[in-house]
Formats: C-alpha cells, structure tokens, sequence
C-alpha cells in the first residue's frame, strides 16, 4: 500500500497558466520597449579585435640585406632573416635559457644589422613577453617592431574604462574576455559606425592609448566581419532554434503520444521566452553564448519533461482505476524528489560559474540558472497541465458522443 502523500498539483495549473500568460507579455512588451536585443559583437557586421592592455618591453628594428621576421610565443621568441646574399639565418631563444628580457636583449644585439631599445627595465620575466597582431611580423628600419609584456601582478582594468576611453569614437561595443586580471577585451564597431565616423583599427588603439598610455595596447586579433557574415550567422542561429523544436517534436511524438508532445513543446518555447525575455529586459549582450544556454536550458527542461511523462505511462497501467488527475498528481509528486535533487546539484555547479567567473561566461550561467528554474516550473505546470487539460477535453468529448448516438435513435 502506498501511503506517500500526494500532493494536489494540478489545483495550481490554472493559476500557473494565467502566471505564464502574464510573464509572456511582460517578456515581449519589454522586448518591444527596448526595442530588440543588445546584440553582441557575434551579431553586428564591423571591426571586430581582441586586445589586451599590457606594457612595453622594447622595439627590434632590422637594418640589413634581406627581410627578418620575429615571432614571440609562450616559451620563446624567434627570428628569422632570409633573402638575396644572406641565405636563411634562424635563431630561438627559449626564455627557460634567457629567463630576462635583458638576457633576450643582449643576444638580439649580437645579430648582425638587428637594433634594440630598450623601454622596461631588463630584469623582467621573458616568459612575459607578448606579441601584437597590430605589427606586422616582418622587421623594418623605419618602424619598430613592439614586444610587450605582461606581469602576473598588474592591477585589473574594468570595462567600464575600455568603454569611457573609446566613447568619443562612437557606438564601440565591449566585451570582457577571461578573467580581470588578464586585462583582455573584445572590441566591436559596427560598419555603418566605421563609414559614418571614419574610425580605423588604427583609431580605436589610439583612443586607447590616449587613456592607457602609449604602447600599452596589444592587439592579439584583428577581424572586419562584413554585414552578410553576420546576416548569415543571425539565419544560423534562428534555423538552429528552430530544428532543435522539431526533431524534439518528432522525438516526444515517437516516444509518447501527440498530446504529450505538444505539451512538451509548448514547454520548451515558454521556457525559451524567458530566457528571451530576460536578456531582453536585463540589457544582457545577446550573442552565441546566449544560445548556448538557450539549447542547454530547453535540453535539461526536456529531459524533466520525459522523466514525468514516462511516470505517467507508468503510473496509468499500475493504477488503471484512478482518475487522470490523479495520475498526474501521483507522477508529479513521484519525480518531484529526483526534480528537486538534479536541479539543486546542477544549480551548484552553475552558481559557483556565476560567482567566480565574469563577463560573457558569468552571463552565461545567469541565463543558465534563470533558464533551469524557469524549466521546472515548466515541467510541472506547463507540460504536464497541458497535457491534463487535453485528455480532460478528450474525455467530454467521447462522453458526448453517446449522448448523441441515444438522442439519433
């Protein structure tokens, strides 16, 4: 004999139906009031670059036969001088063998034709050297080649002052990439800022520099991302979300019946319109990190989903003399433990991301933790109503039927 108490579930399905009714309009009013999406940089045609704000190390210069390059990676700096009457000349200079950039230096001054100056002080570590996608790897007498570098220690620039130095350029958008400390943006202009302003990669750096100071700025990518890129990536996306409801469709339509289906769908688009909703209404950058927890969300609210309905089938061959209300109440009450323990462990996981990390990956277990409680509410009262509200349609409409055959005889 079973004696769990049963909770009474399906008194709440009206109510929750008005609720979800209410967050839905509220979520596409905000949507209109803010007119749309803060688009992030995924989703705007213009300049797009990585930088970091570090510090000058010292400028190489090659004046001789020939063209030499340079190259700086996380365990060495190399240079090569090929050409005409100098044949091919390489040399690597680990920084486990030069651990100073005056070590580096002083063998960089001992090639024939290359020039050094010295900027930092030559103590510091050669494993913190970097190098800036903004020079162009080949060595010029005119034009020096910069070497940064980066200690562990520099105090953390918020993007509020990336933002602050670039605003006089225009519209510039800001993202933060890794963690303060590394002191790493993304910078996107749009095309139709760039035409109207007639800002060049050259002057977002500079509009940096003027803040951070001269040769502080190290470009570690540099992209122009043309308007049908970005167009495509926008259908990319709208025909992704779209064939994740499909085949879910499909799947749900296999594995139970029609009715449970739609309910699951019209679980996962409400849950989806939260999310939606919410990046709308919090200014939140949308971009692919946003779908990323878009799908996640309506996977996790998908396998709850399944989990309650395969409880129902279940439930309705053992207790085939109860009524279908209870069905759903028993089978909602039965998972609800599991529900409450899968969704608390997850939350843990996700809410240590939202703590401990920043910019786009903290917006993306915010989303993450709106989008899981959003799908167990979905589970419970959106899925599962749905589907009681249909077989209770079904059961008025095959009592109607022989009322209608009597009254013809």
């Amino acid at each position: 004999m079973n004696t769990k108490k049963t909770i009474r579930f399906s008194r709440f399905f009206i109510p929750a139906f008005v609720l979800s009714g209410v967050i839905v309009i509220a979520g596409i009013s905000g949507f209109a009031v803010n007119k749309g999406f803060n688009l992030g940089i995924d989703f705007q045609a213009g300049l797009m670059q990585e930088i970091q704000l570090a510090e000058t190390a010292f400028h190489i210069t090659y004046d001789g036969p020939g063209s030499a390059s340079v190259s700086v990676s996380r365990t060495s700096l190399d240079i090569l001088i090929t050409g005409l009457g100098v044949g091919e000349f390489s040399r690597s200079f680990l920084f486990a063998a030069y651990p100073t950039q005056g070590d580096i230096a002083a063998q960089l001054r001992a090639i024939q034709d290359i020039y050094v100056v010295d900027v930092a002080q030559p103590s510091i570590n050669s494993a913190w050297l970097l190098q800036s996608a903004q020079n162009l790897p080949l060595l010029e007498a005119e034009r020096p080649f910069i070497v940064h570098y980066m200690p562990p220690n520099m105090p953390p620039v918020s993007i509020e002052d990336i933002r602050a130095s670039l605003a006089p350029l225009g519209n510039v958008s800001v993202q933060n990439l890794g963690t303060p400390d590394e002191r790493r943006f993304m910078t996107r202009m749009e095309e139709r800022e760039i035409e109207n302003s007639g800002t060049s990669a050259e002057g977002i750096i500079a509009a940096l520099e003027n803040t951070f100071g001269q040769g502080s700025v190290v470009v570690t990518r540099s992209d122009f991302v043309g308007a049908r890129f970005s167009r495509d990536l926008t259908d990319q996306a709208t025909w992704l979300l779209t064939l994740t409801l499909l085949l879910m469709l499909i799947y749900m339509t296999i594995r139970f019946k029609l009715q449970y289906a739609v309910g699951a769908i019209i679980g996962i688009v409400y849950d989806g319109i939260v999310i939606v909703a919410f990046v709308a209404l919090s200014r939140m950058e949308f971009n692919t990190i946003t779908i990323a927890a878009i799908l996640t969300t309506l996977g996790y609210s998908t396998n709850n989903t399944i989990v309650v309905f395969d409880r129902i089938r279940e439930n309705l061959r053992i207790y085939p003399d109860d009524t279908f209300v209870q069905i759903i109440d028993r089978s909602l009450t039965g998972t609800l433990g599991r529900t409450i323990i899968t969704t608390f462990t997850t939350m843990l996981a996700v809410l240590s991301l939202f703590i401990f990390t920043t910019g786009a990956m903290r917006d993306f277990a915010l989303a993450l933790l709106i989008g899981m409680t959003s799908g167990v509410y979905t589970t419970i009262f959106i899925a599962s109503g749905f589907v009681y509200f249909w077989q209770m349609r079904k059961e008025k409409k095959s009592k109607r039927k022989p009322s209608l055959v009597a009254a013809k005889a």
